[in-house]
């Protein structure tokens, strides 16, 4: 039961990630308001269920939690499905929410490169950017989640980090560093939206493997906090 619950703040974390997160960057378009909104997502994650499964909210993350020891295989698989299912429930009822105004559903802050990026990014610069903004993304979450004493601030710490990479990666590439946000509104849009989110699959994943062995090699500190007591994107 109790992984049930962890499973379920997993959907519910992600879910509104998206949601509000690629609602605001579609409704809006500014790139400091959009990247504020992704990091409230986090603080909001924080407090609200990372007492209950550590609001991952990430494959990304939950796979650095895994290589580092932090979880184990099974919760990690629970984990990324609840992230998938969880990131296709905030784009669907996002694409419902803009079906129903005069935005329309052409864009659902899909990531993209060339075409599909503001600055026209190629392929190797879009897997670069997603790779670099992922390392410092997870080895940030990594590194303020590793001692108890930093708790109270881990949630607020963590979003100022996703906050920090948006503001760079936002006209790179729209800012994936999340496997699960990248792959539904991909989806839902198709054509080559869909077609180049192998990009903001595998780049972020990378970036996190990156950061994993990057903190495994620097150093663990000796008494790590405990995964559920702590918050990550």
């Amino acid at each position: 039961m109790q992984n049930i619950k962890k499973y379920i703040a997993e959907f519910l974390g992600t879910a509104v990630l998206v949601f509000f997160g690629c609602g605001v960057a579609v409704t809006t378009g500014d790139i400091l308001i959009t990247a504020i909104a992704f990091g409230l997502a986090i603080i909001v994650g924080a407090y609200a269920i990372a007492n209950i499964s550590g609001c991952h909210i990430n494959p990304a993350v939950s796979l650095a939690m895994l290589i580092t020891g932090k979880m184990n295989i099974k919760d990690f698989a629970g984990y990324v499905i609840a992230q998938i299912a969880g990131a296709f429930a905030g784009a669907g009822l996002l694409y419902s929410v803009l079906d129903c105004t005069n935005i329309g559903t052409a864009a659902l802050g899909a990531n993209g490169y060339e075409a599909l990026s503001a600055t026209g990014i190629s392929l190797c610069g879009a897997i670069l950017v997603e790779i670099i903004l992922t390392f410092v993304f997870v080895y940030t979450i990594l590194a303020i989640t590793a001692k108890a004493e930093n708790s109270k601030i881990a949630g607020i710490v963590i979003a100022l980090a996703l906050v920090f990479v948006h503001i760079i990666g936002i006209k790179l590439t729209g800012t994936s560093v999340n496997p699960a946000r990248s792959l539904a509104p991909a989806v839902l849009l198709g054509g080559e939206a869909l077609g180049q989110v192998w990009v903001f699959i595998l780049s972020p994943l990378v970036g996190a493997v990156m950061a994993a062995c990057t903190y495994k090699l620097l150093g663990a500190p000796e008494k790590p906090a405990k995964i559920h007591r702590i918050k990550s994107k």
